[in-house]
């Protein structure tokens, strides 16, 4: 039988700076797609504004007896027989840090997907650090940049990420100090309990999370028969099967209940939780993940 998936290849040399080298490569693509996806989602939304205290014009609202006369806007009352007080928008930054998974598990890439895992992570994270930038949102990533309020935002991760070693697993957190919100991207195939032991402690401090779990489509539909070697991209112990196809029932079975444990668990904690695949559209998860930024988690999308 053809091969279905298989991992990136590797650039020669040793594995971090191998993999660094590759990343680097990838990345600049990432940034254009990144951008191009940000510029089609953001269009019909109006980011996270609220009334609040600030300098910009947020809008006009009936006044209420008790309210500081200051607050009266008298040219819009002049126009009619109702007063006016005039709003302004909330500008408080908020910081989310950003995290995507480098593993090598990421770099699987099946003939069902149009890209590797590890590149349709790296796009939603430069995707949504530019649209909470324009937002004036302050954007970190941990261990390997601080954050920073700036337009050019995506720009400077999209930099630190070529420079930095390859994170793998969950990132450090003892950097992020006060509320937050944190988003982790990845494949999250460990065991549900494991993965949720290392995630418990960040909401008792705290913060507000979201995770997204990316899935190359041949992971979800099992779709090997016949003499099969199977390679684990983390350890490289290999299973042979004779007959794959009478697998996929029992494998379906503990991967949806994997994935359906870790979403309630998350859920349960009070975080959100995304599933994408890599033939569906890199958008769908976008706009599922700033629902839930924006506290407006969507009803049906492609993203789950």
């Amino acid at each position: 039988m053809a091969s279905i998936g298989q991992i990136v290849p590797q650039t020669p040399g040793s594995e971090v700076l191998a993999r660094a080298r590759q990343r680097a490569i990838l990345v600049p693509d990432c940034m254009v797609e990144a951008r191009r996806i940000a510029n089609t989602v953001i269009a019909g939304w109006h980011g996270r504004r609220k009334r609040g205290i600030g300098e910009n014009f947020w809008q006009f609202r009936p006044y209420s007896e008790g309210e500081s006369l200051s607050r009266i806007d008298w040219r819009r009352s002049a126009r009619d027989d109702h007063t006016y007080v005039r709003d302004r928008e909330w500008e408080a930054a908020h910081t989310v840090w950003l995290w995507a998974d480098m593993s090598p598990s990421m770099m699987y890439k099946s003939t069902l997907g149009s890209v590797s895992k590890e590149s349709r992570a790296l796009v939603l994270m430069l995707a949504l650090a530019e649209i909470l930038a324009r937002s004036g949102e302050r954007i970190g990533c941990p261990g390997i940049m601080e954050p920073v309020a700036a337009r050019n935002a995506a720009e400077r991760l999209a930099s630190a990420i070529m420079l930095s070693p390859p994170p793998e697993g969950l990132p450090d957190t003892q950097m992020i100090r006060g509320a937050s919100d944190i988003v982790l991207i990845g494949d999250f195939l460990d065991d549900a309990d494991r993965i949720m032991a290392r995630i418990a402690p960040l909401a008792r401090r705290n913060l507000r999370g979201h995770v997204v779990e990316i899935a190359d489509p041949a992971e979800e539909t099992f779709p090997y028969s016949g003499r099969t070697e199977f390679t684990d991209p983390e350890t490289g112990e290999k299973l042979v099967s004779g007959r794959a196809e009478t697998l996929r029932e029992d494998y379906q079975r503990a991967y949806l209940a994997r994935r359906d444990h870790l979403g309630q668990s998350l859920r349960r904690m009070g975080w959100s939780f995304v599933f994408h695949r890599t033939d569906h559209l890199a958008s769908e998860a976008l706009a599922a993940l700033h629902g839930h930024l924006s506290g407006n988690p969507p009803q049906l999308s492609g993203a789950r």
